[in-house]
């Protein structure tokens, strides 16, 4: 055991977010996305959701503040009728660890995919709110 690590936080994504460098990108992806097609490193967070790991993320890992924004996510797709009211959730928690944070960049979804391939990182959750998927670049301590 450590001080002052969220329980949440596995030794493996521990690993992995101290590996990370400046501008290096991690995905938090929900229960639906594609995560093991999509990775070069594969977290496994089952039974978690992603509101809690966001928060224990951010509480360890800066955001890059030399972008326009250091958070993307998946735009929604046009036919569907969808308010992802998860992103409320994160955009609480992103501006509860930096305040200065502006808005999320949104892009669309296989766009995600392609982005999320060339990440550092996935980790495959059980969230179950539809696109709740993010993509979080790593800043400067």
């Amino acid at each position: 055991m450590l001080k002052n690590i969220p329980s949440i936080i596995s030794p493996e994504l521990l690993k992995i977010l101290m590996e990370m460098g400046h501008g290096d990108e991690i995905v938090i992806g929900d229960g639906n996305f594609p995560s093991a097609s999509c990775s070069r490193n594969l977290i496994r967070a089952d039974g978690h959701n992603i509101p809690d790991l966001l928060n224990a993320i951010l509480s360890l890992m800066p955001l890059d503040t030399y972008c326009d924004s250091p958070v993307t996510l998946m735009k929604v797709v046009d036919d569907d009728s969808i308010n992802p009211i998860i992103w409320n959730d994160y955009r609480k928690i992103i501006k509860e660890n930096f305040p200065s944070f502006k808005d999320f960049y949104e892009i669309e979804r296989f766009d995600f995919y392609e982005k999320a391939k060339k990440c550092y990182a996935v980790i495959a959750t059980s969230e179950k709110a539809l696109y709740g998927n993010i993509i979080l670049k790593k800043g400067v301590v």
